[in-house]
């Protein structure tokens, strides 16, 4: 079952100024490694939720949450743009 893993303060805009807030999430796999992914909500709080593929796979969940601490927000810029 997938896991709220952090979310972002800052806000995200897409290419028409449409703002989302990110999180990251993830979901262990039957050999121990644990993928994680990017949801971008609408921050007015209408719109679908965009959601990039697998961003990542990391050893063990504490992995995953180490990796989603440091995105920088340039990084959920680009996500971003992979999600839409």
């Amino acid at each position: 079952m997938a896991e709220l893993i952090q979310t972002y303060t800052e806000v995200v805009r897409d290419s028409r100024g449409v703002e989302f807030v990110a999180s990251a999430h993830g979901e262990g796999r039957g050999d121990g490694t644990w993928e994680g992914w990017i949801e971008f909500r609408p921050a007015a709080g209408v719109g679908d939720v965009l959601r990039t593929g697998r961003e990542t796979t990391q050893p063990d969940r504490d992995a995953l949450r180490y990796w989603a601490s440091g995105l920088e927000p340039v990084y959920l810029q680009g996500a971003l743009a992979r999600a839409s």
